[in-house]
């Protein structure tokens, strides 16, 4: 699976690098995509500030995410599988219920956020900013 400056996600054959299918919707450049624990749904992040989730088997998108004003910079799902975080360069981070579309929390960092990582336990996450700096959010239950 490859997200694209061309506004479409690919998914391919590893062994032969033939094009299985084309996922669109978003309307800018996809800058980030999270697989699924199930293997059968992809989460992706655009310049068009949305995130989108997307059925891998059928190419159908399940529901769109938005709230983020600017770019969508990096996303990572929660080991359950029913919630994901986001970051952007609005300067946010936010909880997302993957099973209907719903911002469950937003966090508030200084400077564009680059980059999050779940903790194993999926009890907090830590995100990284454009200045460097690292910072430590709770999730709430």
């Amino acid at each position: 699976m490859s997200g694209s400056g061309d506004q479409t996600l690919r998914l391919s054959d590893l062994r032969t690098g033939a094009e299985l299918r084309r996922f669109h919707g978003h309307t800018s450049s996809i800058t980030t995509l999270a697989l699924l624990p199930d293997g059968n749904r992809v989460l992706s992040g655009s310049w068009d500030h949305t995130l989108r989730l997307w059925d891998i088997q059928t190419g159908a998108e399940l529901c769109r995410f938005q709230g983020h004003s600017n770019r969508i910079s990096a996303i990572a799902v929660l080991a359950d599988g029913r919630r994901a975080v986001s970051a952007s360069a609005d300067h946010t981070l936010r909880l997302w219920n993957l099973e209907t579309g719903t911002n469950l929390a937003c966090f508030i960092g200084d400077s564009a956020i680059d980059t999050i990582a779940i903790s194993p336990i999926g009890d907090k996450f830590i995100a990284g900013d454009a200045h460097g700096r690292v910072m430590v959010f709770a999730i709430p239950p």
